[in-house]
């Protein structure tokens, strides 16, 4: 099935600089929020307590938190997940306080506000675990892109297709966390999960166009690389399209539909897929292109051909 009833022409590589602008003003400015707003970090990575909490009837919100704040607790995040009947409710870390104590006082708020509420659980993350959490996501994070520039360095014999995969692959998920610092969505592991996802999903896409790069080059290694990367580009197209539209249905339906607990993990992939249908087409090839990517780089047996056959 292809997008497009014909196939495509389109000179990608010849606007690349202005893509190259639009990149960077955009990850400036994702990094200046971050610096500047930083991350509704969730207590999965500040500790804290986790509650969900169901209602026989629609709950009130500013009832849960008036009854709540009354019991002594502060800065509750209340919010309902998935119905009205059903409340997530997140609180700062209570010193000296163990999880059936905690209970008991939450479920004494809630049932001022309805007899009939019930903790159905609750989770409760010291401040430990979540600096640990910190430092495990970031490591993640640090391995995944030094085992994707070896692979691609190891697959195509060249650290210039391995470089632009790389700064694509930063690029996605700095335009993610941007997303994040300006909406102050909660950031928590599910996110982290779906910005690892992204990151392996914008990675699929640009080797398989590095791939009908390296079969174009195999055709014709006269052609310029410039006319080489613009086509094996038009050549995967329709398939980035119609995979990404397909995708994003599902995502937007999460979205929709999946409530607050999903709303950050599809947010994460909806942001991240976007990008990393740009950053395939627009950064990857065409920073290897201005690093001066060649058919001998990908094919270093034809290189040491040529140099053995001179006199």
């Amino acid at each position: 099935m292809e997008f497009f009833s014909h196939q495509t022409n389109f000179q990608f590589m010849a606007t690349r600089k202005v893509w190259f602008g639009l990149s960077i003003a955009l990850m400036i400015a994702s990094l200046a929020l971050l610096v500047t707003r930083g991350l509704n970090l969730a207590t999965d990575f500040t500790g804290g307590v986790t509650v969900q909490a169901s209602f026989p009837a629609a709950a009130d919100l500013a009832a849960v938190r008036t009854q709540i704040a009354a019991q002594g607790f502060r800065d509750a995040v209340v919010e309902y997940v998935g119905s009205a009947r059903a409340v997530a409710i997140r609180l700062p870390p209570e010193r000296d306080q163990t999880s059936s104590q905690l209970r008991s006082r939450l479920e004494a708020a809630l049932q001022k506000v309805n007899s009939g509420a019930t903790v159905q659980s609750l989770s409760v993350v010291g401040p430990q675990v979540g600096a640990e959490l910190k430092k495990s996501a970031a490591w993640a994070l640090a391995f995944t892109l030094l085992f994707i520039f070896l692979y691609i360095a190891w697959r195509f014999h060249t650290w210039r297709l391995s470089l632009g995969a790389i700064l694509a692959v930063l690029h996605d998920p700095i335009l993610v966390l941007g997303f994040f610092a300006l909406t102050q969505i909660s950031f928590d592991l599910p996110v982290v999960a779906a910005v690892l996802a992204v990151i392996g999903y914008s990675l699929n896409d640009t080797v398989v166009v590095f791939d009908r790069i390296r079969e174009r080059f195999e055709g014709n290694r006269r052609l310029a690389p410039n006319v080489v990367l613009d086509q094996a580009i038009n050549q995967t197209l329709s398939r980035t399209i119609m995979t990404k539209v397909v995708t994003s249905i599902v995502v937007v339906a999460l979205l929709v539909l999946g409530g607050p607990v999903l709303r950050g993990f599809s947010a994460a992939l909806l942001i991240g897929i976007l990008a990393g249908t740009y950053s395939s087409i627009y950064i990857s090839s065409a920073i290897a292109l201005e690093c001066g990517l060649t058919a001998e780089h990908i094919f270093p047996s034809a290189r040491k051909a040529a140099a053995d056959s001179l006199p």
